[in-house]
């Protein structure tokens, strides 16, 4: 990929991922493949404002945790209506960081 494309991804999605990743990321996108665009174009990333108003209003369900594809603890979650409410809050704080590791898991595949 050229540089402004490069460039354009990280200003509008860079969101998504921590900020210790973007020059990471930004070194493996401009060794794309060109290839490998058409696929990394599609990509639909989560936004983790989203899931942290989601985790805020419905976390106790575990909905947020579904919604990042952690099936498992979201099943334990809402079986257990959020840790008796202590995971749920525990979650408000953490499910940010969670989602954009969960980015980075979804992009890795096209930049290695």
């Amino acid at each position: 990929m050229d540089d402004n494309q490069v460039d354009i991804f990280l200003m509008t999605k860079g969101k998504y991922f921590r900020d210790y990743h973007l020059m990471e990321i930004r070194d493996r996108l401009k060794a794309m493949d060109d290839s490998k665009r058409g696929l990394f174009q599609t990509l639909q990333f989560k936004d983790p404002t989203t899931i942290l108003i989601v985790s805020l209003i419905v976390g106790y369900l575990g909905i947020d945790r579904f919604m990042i594809g952690d099936t498992g603890l979201g099943v334990l979650k809402l079986l257990t209506c959020g840790g008796l409410g202590i995971w749920a809050i525990v979650d408000w704080f953490l499910i940010m960081g969670l989602t954009k590791d969960k980015n980075m898991e979804m992009l890795k595949p096209f930049l290695y």
